[in-house]
């Protein structure tokens, strides 16, 4: 009986120790709940009532009761072009880095919730899609732990997909809005390579894709301006084009072949 109380006691113990184990982003969480409180104290604060020389200020307050948050509307994917996830992590918690993300999915597959929705991440950075050019206002960054030269691994793209089936459906994302960072930022970036699947998101409703049967382009085709549709920016035609071929025909190509000129007439009437 009294070894059995041993035994219990020494759990006891070591689930006491595990419990008080510090996590090693304790001081950068401590960071985050303290400005994500400032953040909160903003959005608590009442619309001012103040005038000046020029401006009359109104006698009381009036709140309108018709209002929402902000929602992301667009999701931009990433690889890391790092070695790990733990790297990326570091990173992120980082201040002179003065970058970011709001999740980061391990090629393990585990997720990492790094800032709430709502907030606005440091992920895309100068770029253009249609005509959105502060891309962190309005959308979600996620980054996938991959060096760049490698397929992604398929416990990591199953839980990118649930992960996407969620942000789907809480912010109603259309379709379109899914895309790569080197789609709005052609010039600039590469990612998330030539190895990501597209057409396996595209089938779960996650960005566009080119159908099976393809028609010829009519005669006069314009080709820059059926990119311009899509949403890339043509300032650059060839980074844009070369972004157009990482994203739907897989390599990095700087010129439009026959059939890629079949799947940009597709994809612009799609768009």
């Amino acid at each position: 009986m009294r070894l059995i109380s041993k035994y219990v006691s020494a759990a006891v113990f070591i689930a006491l120790i595990a419990g008080c184990t510090r996590s090693p982003y304790h001081t950068t969480n401590k960071v985050y709940r303290k400005q994500a409180k400032a953040f909160a104290a903003r959005l608590k604060a009442q619309p001012e009532m103040t005038g000046n020389d020029s401006i009359k200020a109104p006698e009381y307050l009036v709140g309108t009761t018709n209002f929402t948050m902000r929602k992301p509307n667009f999701v931009i994917i990433h690889h890391t072009l790092q070695s790990s996830s733990e790297q990326t992590l570091m990173t992120f918690t980082l201040p002179r880095t003065e970058v970011s993300s709001h999740y980061l999915v391990g090629k393990d597959g585990t997720v990492y919730h790094l800032l709430n929705d709502y907030l606005r991440a440091h992920h895309a950075g100068v770029g253009k899609w249609g005509n959105v050019t502060d891309m962190n206002s309005c959308s979600i960054g996620i980054e996938l732990d991959n060096n760049g030269a490698e397929p992604f691994a398929e416990a990591q793209i199953a839980s990118l997909l649930s992960l996407l089936s969620r942000l789907k459906q809480d912010y109603n994302i259309p379709p379109a809005n899914f895309i790569g960072h080197a789609d709005f930022a052609p010039a600039r970036k590469s990612d998330p390579s030539i190895f990501f699947p597209w057409k396996t998101l595209s089938e779960k409703g996650f960005g566009l894709w080119y159908s099976d049967t393809l028609k010829d382009v009519p005669a006069g085709f314009n080709a820059r301006m059926a990119l311009r549709v899509i949403g890339y920016d043509t300032r650059d035609t060839t980074a844009a084009i070369r972004a157009f071929r990482r994203h739907y025909m897989q390599d990095t190509g700087r010129q439009l072949a026959p059939a890629d000129l079949n799947v940009l007439y597709d994809l612009m009437n799609k768009n």
